[in-house]
């Protein structure tokens, strides 16, 4: 039998993805409408960056609970303080099965569902209309194609029908409207939604061609139904600042990742996925997070900012080590500036 583990937490990509069985009965959303290509490859971040979750290190509880959320198709809720490494799951799991770039979805207390949906720009169309019919003298100029002022948002592009789930991370969701959390729950059990202004029209023009978020090729949509065909991976963090209502948890799978700030170990394996190389010369560093973070609230990537500033600290006029911490590993629960 082969491994059921689809992510494996493992550097390299490949197409393990093609070995996730059919879904449950209940959550197979058909094979109907036209398939939507995408780009699987993430793309280079840049010359002298690595592309996100290139440097994640996943342990076991994580990857068997990305494993079950593939496998149900359901949205996995990652819960943990700031700096755990919550956004950058949704990125390690792109990379590694190869998903392509993660669509993103921050969320504020102002966020509707249909911000992540699709935007229709009602008033770009009638100025194109009104400019359109003064250049034909007032007569009138046929049908305008509605894909124009169509987009689709983050969320509406996930559910968009491509052969392979797509990477939504929904960043933040805590943040929301006391609403947004059951607002998402139709779109997430029926794998789709619909755009009532391309419904309306739908007599007239019944297939439309949209642009989804993040460029690529157009999203066809019929009748104005976008239905996914494999619904996609959704990561939605949370940094606990709200409870959510039982029948949006029960949808969901979670996963609570829990602070690297007390494991001497998990923290040195960090700062070596980061920056590799730098072996026992970041001790000191680590030691002294340490003994910071036993006294109040410190993240993980301040360790990665003093380790690699450390790193630079060479060259005359560099602060020494003392000075280092004391500028970089300062408490987040703590406003007081620190001393010059």
């Amino acid at each position: 039998m082969s491994s059921w583990r689809i992510y494996q937490g493992v550097d390299q990509p490949h197409d393990g993805i093609a070995s996730l069985p059919a879904p449950p009965p209940w959550r197979d959303f058909g094979s109907g409408g036209t398939v939507t290509p995408f780009d699987r490859e993430v793309p280079a971040a840049g010359r002298h960056r690595l592309p996100r979750g290139t440097a994640y290190r996943a342990d076991e509880g994580t990857i068997e609970a990305v494993n079950t959320a593939l496998y149900l198709r359901r949205p996995l809720l990652v819960t943990g303080d700031p700096g755990v490494g919550k956004s950058t799951l949704a990125d390690a799991v792109a990379r590694e099965l190869r998903l392509g770039t993660v669509l993103r979805w921050s969320i504020n207390s102002k966020t509707t569902l249909r911000d992540g949906l699709y935007r229709y720009d009602s008033l770009g169309r009638l100025e194109e209309a009104g400019l359109a019919r003064h250049r034909a003298g007032g007569r009138p100029t046929g049908r305008t194609e509605l894909g124009r002022y169509v987009s689709l948002g983050p969320l509406g592009t996930a559910l968009a029908p491509y052969a392979l789930p797509r990477v939504l991370l929904i960043d933040e969701i805590d943040k929301s409207d006391i609403d947004l959390p059951n607002d998402l729950l139709d779109a997430f059990e029926e794998g789709g939604f619909e755009i009532p202004e391309l419904a309306r029209a739908a007599d007239q023009q019944e297939t439309v061609r949209v642009r989804p978020a993040g460029g690529g090729a157009a999203v066809v949509v019929v009748r104005g139904a976008v239905q996914c065909r494999a619904f996609p991976f959704v990561v939605l963090t949370s940094n606990g600042e709200r409870e959510f209502p039982p029948a949006f948890l029960r949808r969901c799978v979670r996963l609570h990742l829990p602070a690297a700030t007390g494991d001497e170990d998990r923290l040195r394996a960090i700062v070596e996925a980061h920056l590799p190389g730098v072996g026992a010369a970041a001790d000191a560093i680590i030691a002294a997070f340490l003994d910071r973070a036993a006294t109040g609230e410190l993240a993980t990537d301040q360790l990665l900012n003093a380790v690699y500033l450390m790193s630079r600290t060479g060259a005359a006029g560099a602060p020494g080590p003392d000075r280092l911490v004391q500028l970089v590993l300062q408490h987040l629960n703590v406003t007081a500036p620190v001393e010059a």
